[in-house]
């Protein structure tokens, strides 16, 4: 859903702060998914989608450090 209209008055954080907060939550979140994904895969001894996830779940943690740095920079006025 794309605005052109600035919404951060409705929550009081600018959108692309929003934004920013929100890929974090959800790299995080789909990390915490993934691992029951791995957990299943492997209980089915099925390595190759365990393997998958398990790659998955690391992009995931990486976008949310990435994220979270950014955010942390932009949070101190960098």
């Amino acid at each position: 859903m794309t605005s052109s209209k600035e919404t951060g008055g409705v929550t009081g954080t600018p959108d692309k702060d929003y934004n920013l907060i929100w890929y974090v939550e959800a790299c995080l979140s789909n990390a915490l998914r993934l691992e029951t994904y791995i957990q299943d895969a492997e209980r089915e001894k099925d390595t190759e989608i365990a393997d998958l996830f398990r790659k998955a779940q690391a992009d995931s943690r990486k976008g949310a450090e990435l994220g979270k740095t950014l955010l942390k920079s932009r949070l101190n006025g960098g």
